[in-house]
Order: structure tokens, then C-alpha cells, then sequence
């Protein structure tokens, strides 16, 4: 079958009240704006944006931000024909604060989680290259049992998968199973992408490099891509070894909300490009710093993939 789909990406969508003053704590905020928010919602955009086909599989709530999702990723061009609405759950929405270093956030999940089977037919995953997803996602049933299942499915389809470990325990409070769940997601090779932040939260500690590196390929990821902020980029890969790149230096950053899902939709368009490791960093930074020095989603008037070149 023709893969006419670049990437799936199925995991939560929601909105994300961003506050507006900067690096005021969510207490002391006053004003907050909209924003379309969800890690694999952002990258699905963000693909969409460089010109890739990608389809998003998530559900919203059956009311007027539901609405105003599909609406924003029809504009996009995201494929939205299997999102659902739920009737029984509302949106989901996360109030977060404008920060220029890891953002503060309360969560309100409802109908995010509630990903069933049936938005994931064998007939879609036929047609992709890229099945992508993310620890948020995977940490609440029914969404988990089903990404689990059709990751498998993706991965004997001949897919590359592809997983956001973006732990939070605040998220995720049972940390041993997230360790168990990942396992099983991970025996699917996929492309790891991590933070710094990411593995103090799920190790509940500072782990060397090597020890995070190893515990990823142990559970059968080749790649893993370690973010580390204004330290740069460290990528190991089981056959090529260890790579690393300095961060693109930034004079003012203005927000860091969704700056890893910028990151890492560079990287899986650079690797659909057949781009070399150190390419593909080179990419993902790029996207990266231009999310940063904006404030929401990655800016309607540039064209992103000029910027990339």
C-alpha cells in the first residue's frame, strides 16, 4: 500500500492556558491565553507546517473547545478524521505558566485519555512511516491499552515508532509502572527523545548520561536523543555511537512551552528526509530556537522549512 501518511501522532490533545505574564508563578498570574496544546498535537502540527502529511489520533470533549481544536488543526491541514468527541468527558485543559525555563502547570484531564481502538484502524497505519506518541499519553487508560496494542501493530506494519518520554509524576503519579509501561512501549525500537528534566522526574534522581543511555537501549530503543537545554544535544545510537552538538545560542527567549515538540518534529522530518544524525540534531535545533523566541506555536508568517535550510 502507497504510505501517503508521514506520521500518526496519538496522544492528548487539549488546551493550554498559557499565563501571560512572564515567569509569574500559575498563583499570581492574572490573565491567561488560549492556546491548541498537547505534545503530539504539537508535533502533528508542526509536521503539517513543513509540509508533511500528518494525521493526529486523539479525543476532545463533545463542547466548544473541542470545536476550536478542530477548527485550529483543519486550518493546519492536520488530518482530524480520527479524533473523537467525546460526549461523556469535556476537553481537557492545562493551566501553565509563561516561563523561560521549565514551566509550572496544573492539569484538568478528561476526555484526552479516552483513545479507543477503533480511531486506529489497520487501513491507517498501513498507509504511514511514523507512529508517534508520548509518555502523557500512555499514562491513563483506555488511551494506554490502545497505543500499546496498535505500536505493535505499526511496528510488524514495518513503521518507525516513536515516543516523547515526557514523565511527569504529577502526570503519572505510580512511577514503577510508567517504568513497566515504557518497557513494553520500547520494545518496538523506537526513536527516544528525553529531556534532562524528563529523567529526574522518572529516575526520581540525576542520573549520569551513560546510565540513561543504557537503560533506554536495554529496553530496545537503537536511538535516544537526550535534550539538555542550553547544554546541547547528546544523541546515542547503538550502531553509530555517541553524538553531540552545542545549543543554538539564543539571545531572548520569550517561552519554553512546546519547544521539545518542536525539537523533535525537526528530527522525524529530518530522519523522513533520510537525513544523517548530526543533520537531524541540526534540524531539530533550528525548529527548536524558533519556537523559543515566540510565544504559543511556532509562528504563521515564516515559511519553516526556508528557515531550515
Amino acid at each position: 500500500m502507497e504510505k501517503t501518511i508521514d506520521i500518526i501522532c496519538v496522544g492528548e490533545v487539549l488546551i493550554d492556558f498559557i499565563g501571560h505574564e512572564v515567569n509569574a508563578p500559575i498563583k499570581k498570574a492574572r490573565d491567561y491565553h488560549r492556546y491548541l496544546g498537547g505534545s503530539p498535537t504539537n508535533v502533528a502540527v508542526n509536521a503539517a507546517r513543513l509540509g508533511l502529511n500528518s494525521a493526529l489520533i486523539a479525543t476532545c470533549g463533545d463542547d466548544g473547545l473541542g470545536d476550536y481544536i478542530i477548527r485550529k488543526l483543519q486550518k493546519y491541514d492536520v488530518i482530524t478524521s480520527q479524533i473523537r468527541k467525546s460526549k461523556a468527558e469535556p476537553t481537557s485543559v492545562i493551566f501553565v505558566s509563561k516561563s523561560t525555563g521549565t514551566p509550572d502547570f496544573i492539569p484538568y484531564r478528561e476526555a484526552d485519555c479516552q483513545i479507543i481502538k477503533s480511531q486506529i484502524p489497520d487501513e491507517l497505519l498501513e498507509k504511514a512511516k511514523i507512529f508517534h506518541t508520548t509518555c502523557f499519553a500512555l499514562s491513563k487508560n483506555p488511551a494506554r491499552t490502545t497505543i500499546l496494542e496498535s505500536a505493535k501493530k505499526a511496528k510488524a506494519l514495518g513503521l518507525q515508532t516513536s515516543i516523547d518520554i515526557n514523565f511527569s509524576e504529577r502526570i503519572w503519579t505510580n512511577r514503577e509502572e510508567a517504568h513497566q509501561v515504557l518497557k513494553d512501549y520500547l520494545s518496538n525500537d523506537p526513536l527516544v527523545k528525553v529531556s534532562e528534566d524528563d529523567c529526574l522526574r522518572l529516575f526520581g534522581e540525576t542520573k549520569s548520561e551513560d546510565f540513561i543511555f543504557d537503560y533506554f537501549h536495554k529496553l530496545g530503543a537503537s536511538t535516544v536523543c537526550l535534550t539538555k537545554g542550553k547544554d546541547g544535544v547528546q544523541l546515542s545510537d547503538t550502531n553509530q555511537g555517541l553524538l553531540f552538538q552545542h545549543a543554538i545560542p539564543i539571545k531572548e527567549i520569550k517561552d519554553t512551552t512546546g519547544a521539545g515538540d518542536a525539537f523533535w518534529t525537526g528530527f522525524l522530518y529530518a530522519r523522513l528526509k533520510h537525513k544523517s544524525f548530526d543533520e537531524s540534531i541540526t534540524i531539530a535545533q533550528k525548529l527548536a530556537s524558533i519556537k523559543l523566541q515566540n510565544i504559543g506555536r511556532l509562528p504563521d508568517n515564516i515559511n519553516l522549512n526556508n528557515s531550515l535550510e
